[in-house]
């Protein structure tokens, strides 16, 4: 598959989570074979350029490219500037966030709200295509509400505009996570477009991955929550894909050198107090499933020193693999 001048590996994608796929979670699912990791959405607001989460979201540093940025807003213009400034830093790949459901986002008419009027969905997408020379594109849920899907409409708005690869989560707005992804939705867009389409919603193996791109006859998939705390899982996702062969899970050890490098990786990028904070959720997503995890992660849960946090994961992990 290419986008525009970049060919990627394969056709499995990290999805772009606000709070989750910061740089140190983006460079461990490219290590583990994800063909690109858009990165957390980005607010076309100008006066947020400053901020400090903002700052840290426009870090990439050691990532590899393609360098794919998420910018979100509702106002074309000002998402078109977002695009140039986002191309300065190092983006190579601008994506637009029409697929986030989230209150916060949605009630400032960004994110999935914007499925409900499609010509500014239109202008949207043609200022930001004008306004970069990179490759735009563009991810979108199924429509406003099951009794409103236009993901088709949408899709053919983008592919006019010059948007070169859609991804679809296989839910409305409305439907937030809840119920079953509807895979229908995604195969008839992709019989009606040319650009390539990339599947989303309820892949969490490699099984469900195949099963996915046979059901829409989509191009690739896209990862999200199934990948929290599991970043080997877009390798086991990608060899499947191409063998038809299963690969073994990470044993107990390389899975605590992983996390404990995941927990370098956000002491360096927020420091050590805020880096603290965010890995909470890393190490309890890690542990879960494992033997004593819950116990792990109510003890890191009051640790507020870095240092601290990581000597207990350590411990942890050299119990259990012992």
């Amino acid at each position: 598959m290419k986008i525009g001048a970049h060919a990627l590996q394969n056709a499995v994608f990290v999805a772009p989570m606000a709070g989750i796929t910061d740089r140190p979670f983006r460079r461990l699912a490219r290590r583990f074979g994800a063909a690109l990791a858009v990165s957390e959405m980005v607010s076309a607001r100008p006066e947020l350029r400053a901020s400090r989460k903002t700052r840290l979201r426009l870090d990439h540093s050691g990532e590899l490219g393609p360098i794919s940025v998420q910018i979100a807003g509702s106002d074309p213009a000002m998402l078109a500037e977002a695009a140039r400034v986002n191309v300065a830093f190092g983006a190579e790949i601008i994506d637009i966030n029409m697929g986030c459901p989230a209150k916060k986002v949605c009630n400032v008419h960004a994110g999935s709200a914007l499925l409900a009027d499609e010509h500014l969905v239109g202008r949207i997408l043609d200022a930001v295509v004008r306004a970069v020379a990179v490759p735009v594109t563009l991810k979108i849920r199924t429509g406003p509400s099951p009794e409103r899907r236009n993901a088709l409409r949408v899709a053919r708005i983008a592919e006019m505009a010059g948007v070169q690869l859609l991804a679809i989560h296989g839910r409305t707005r409305a439907c937030m996570f809840d119920g079953r992804a509807e895979y229908d939705s995604i195969a008839e867009v992709k019989s009606r477009l040319r650009i390539p389409v990339i599947a989303s919603g309820d892949i969490c193996t490699p099984q469900d991955a195949r099963r996915v791109l046979e059901l829409t006859g989509a191009d690739g998939v896209m990862i999200g929550r199934a990948a929290q705390g599991r970043p080997w899982l877009f390798r086991a996702i990608a060899h499947y894909l191409a063998t038809g062969e299963e690969v073994t899970p990470p044993p107990a050890r390389e899975i605590g050198r992983l996390l404990v490098e995941h927990l370098d990786g956000l002491y360096d990028l927020y420091g050590y107090e805020q880096g603290a904070r965010v890995a909470r959720k890393h190490i309890g997503w890690t542990v879960r499933d494992l033997p004593g995890g819950e116990r792990l992660r109510s003890t890191v849960n009051v640790i507020v020193i870095a240092e601290a946090q990581r000597a207990a994961v350590n411990d942890y992990f050299e119990r259990l693999a012992a």
